[in-house]
C-alpha cells in the first residue's frame, strides 16, 4: 500500500491511497464466487454458469461491491498507517478501481494538534459540605406554604409520606447535604476544566462545533416545547437560539478535545465514558487542599 498525506487546512488533510495486487484481485474473486452462488442465468444451475457469462452479466455489479467492501478496508488501514487521528467521515474521490489495482483521494479532517502538560496535580480548594438548622427550616416553612399549612408538625410529616416531624427534617437535612456536595463537586471540576484549558490556544474543528450546537439548539426546543411553547413560537427563537448558544458549544468542544489528548497520553479508552473516567484521574492526580 502507498499512501501520501497533503495538509489542506489547519485540521483538513488529504489522503492519497494506492494499492494493488493479490488484496484487490482476491476481492473481485470473492465477490464473483459470491455472486455466481446466487445468480439466476437461464440454462444454469445457480453456482454453475460459466465465467465469461458472468462477467458479461454480472461484472458491474461486482465492480460495485467491491468498491463497497474493498474502500472502507483499505482506508482504515491507510489511516492507522499514517497514525491519523479522524473525528470524520471521510471525502472520498477520485476512485480508479481496476481487476489489481485501487486507488482513491480522501479529504479528511483530524483532531488538532493539542500539547496539553501540567494536568496533574492540579490544585483543589474542597470545602466540605454542612447543612445548619435554619436551612432545614427554611425547607420546612417552604413545604407549609405550598400545603398552606399554619404549623409544622407530624401531620404535615405524614402528609409528606413520613411519620413524624423529625423523620421529615432528618430527610431534608440529608437531601440539602447531597445537594451541597453536588454543587461542590460540580466547582470543582468545572475549576480543574478552566485550569486545563486556560493556556491552551488552538482551533476546534468546525464540523465538531456545529455538530455539537445543532445537539443544544434541539435540546433547547425540547425544553421550550416541555413548558408548552407552541411550535411556531419555538422556530421563531432558532437563530437567536443558535447566536446565544454558539460561543459554549465551541468550549465544549474545546473541554472533550482537551480531555481526548490527555485520554490519549494516560491510555484511558476513547468511549463514550472517556470524559467521565479522564476527569476521576484528573480528581485522583490532584493535589487536594481541605483546610
Amino acid at each position: 500500500m502507498k499512501t501520501e498525506v497533503k495538509k489542506v487546512d489547519t485540521n483538513i488533510k488529504e489522503l492519497n491511497v494506492e494499492v494493488s495486487g493479490d488484496v484487490v484481485k482476491n476481492k473481485f474473486e470473492d465477490v464473483f464466487k459470491r455472486i455466481a452462488q446466487e445468480a439466476k442465468i437461464p440454462g444454469f444451475r445457480p453456482g454453475h454458469a460459466p465465467r465469461d457469462i458472468l462477467e458479461k452479466n454480472y461484472s458491474g455489479v461486482v465492480h460495485e461491491q467491491v468498491l463497497k467492501e474493498l474502500v472502507p478496508d483499505i482506508y482504515n488501514e491507510a489511516i492507522n498507517k499514517e497514525g491519523l487521528d479522524v473525528i470524520e467521515l471521510p471525502e472520498i474521490s477520485e476512485v480508479k478501481l481496476e481487476r489489481e489495482s485501487l486507488s482513491f483521494k480522501a479529504k479528511i479532517q483530524v483532531a488538532p494538534e493539542i500539547n496539553v502538560n501540567d494536568y496533574k496535580g492540579i490544585k483543589i480548594n474542597y470545602k466540605s459540605a454542612s447543612v445548619e438548622a435554619d436551612e432545614v427550616k427554611r425547607a420546612i416553612d417552604s413545604l407549609k406554604e405550598s400545603r398552606k399549612i399554619d404549623k409544622a408538625d407530624d401531620l404535615l410529616a405524614r402528609s409528606l409520606g413520613y411519620p413524624t416531624l423529625a423523620e421529615l427534617e432528618r430527610v431534608l437535612d440529608k437531601q440539602i447535604f447531597i445537594q451541597k456536595e453536588n454543587a461542590e463537586r460540580q466547582k470543582i471540576e468545572g475549576e480543574i476544566i478552566e485550569n486545563l484549558i486556560k493556556n491552551l490556544d488552538f482551533k476546534s474543528p468546525q464540523s465538531l462545533v456545529k455538530r455539537q450546537l445543532e445537539d443544544m439548539v434541539r435540546q433547547a426546543k425540547v425544553d421550550l416545547a416541555l413548558k408548552g411553547v407552541a411550535r411556531d413560537k419555538i422556530e421563531e427563537q432558532d437563530a437567536l437560539m443558535r447566536k446565544e448558544l454558539e460561543p459554549e458549544a465551541g468550549k465544549q468542544v474545546k473541554i472533550y478535545l482537551v480531555l481526548a489528548a490527555i485520554a490519549k497520553k494516560e491510555n484511558i479508552a476513547q468511549d463514550d465514558h472517556m470524559p467521565r473516567r479522564v476527569m476521576e484521574f484528573l480528581l485522583r492526580e490532584a493535589r487536594w487542599n481541605t483546610e
